[in-house]
């Protein structure tokens, strides 16, 4: 993080007005019995999702108009602006959908392509996380940090659902999988504001979009993490992005070299 330039004040204060904003409609459709719809892509969608994602956009608008927004709902707008907003109002509509309690919105902030800023949300559970260039990842206002744990055989790993991997990633999830210490599923964003906090040591996912990955960046980096694609490169606004997030560096080169074979 220290080589990025510090994220502005202003641009932090938005951020954390924007997942405010976002949840109250969340909780409020929440175990509500919502209709649920299928999008072209076989995704779930609701109404939860695409009023929480308009009512954030009208708070990017009214604040920064000349900043550009990536949302999962609404799409693009001025997307080669210097500063982008991308933004997940529901991160985990499956969970969301099912009752369960580990969906999140997620919104970066990218300055010339770069993430400064990442918030993670759960508003079910009233955490949040929140990554800021210049500053240590805080989790309800505390600083957090990674653990560390050097070793594949020590570490605990953690992925949405092994689904995911099905056809060509399966065999390096199967090869890293039998590495480690033990795998949990579930979770979404959740599983990454774990990580950033010293409970979860990696996080290996694949076929994720800018809005699922790019708000990560900054919450793993700030609590002293490693976030990458599964080659070691950074994530930017590519599509189907196979994301590698380690809570002690050394682990991360160890899971790249397995995941790469």
């Amino acid at each position: 993080m220290s080589a990025v330039a510090a994220c502005p004040q202003e641009f932090l204060d938005l951020g954390e007005r924007l997942v405010a904003a976002s949840g109250p409609i969340l909780r409020r459709y929440f175990r509500s019995g919502l209709d649920v719809e299928t999008k072209a892509d076989a995704s779930p969608v609701t109404r939860a999702d695409r009023e929480s994602e308009a009512a954030m956009r009208a708070l990017i608008e009214r604040a920064f108009p000349d900043h550009g927004i990536l949302g999962e709902e609404y799409g693009p707008a001025r997307t080669e602006a210097e500063h982008l907003w991308v933004l997940d109002p529901l991160d985990g509509t499956k969970a969301f959908i099912t009752g369960k309690p580990l969906f999140g919105t997620l919104v970066a902030l990218l300055r010339a392509g770069e993430p400064i800023l990442g918030i993670i949300d759960a508003p079910a559970l009233g955490e949040r996380w929140v990554g800021a260039a210049g500053r240590p990842t805080v989790f309800n206002g505390r600083p957090v940090r990674t653990r560390a744990c050097a070793a594949l055989s020590e570490a605990m790993l953690n992925t949405t659902t092994p689904d995911m991997f099905a056809g060509g990633d399966e065999p390096a999830f199967a090869r890293l999988r039998r590495a480690v210490r033990g795998t949990h599923f579930g979770g979404d964003c959740y599983g990454y504001g774990l990580l950033a906090s010293g409970f979860i040591d990696l996080v290996v996912e694949a076929r994720m979009q800018p809005y699922d990955h790019l708000p990560l960046v900054p919450v793993i980096a700030g609590a002293g993490g490693r976030i990458t694609d599964w080659r070691g490169a950074p994530l930017g606004l590519q599509e189907n992005a196979h994301v590698l997030a380690a809570g002690d560096p050394r682990l991360h080169e160890a899971a790249a070299a397995l995941l790469s074979a």
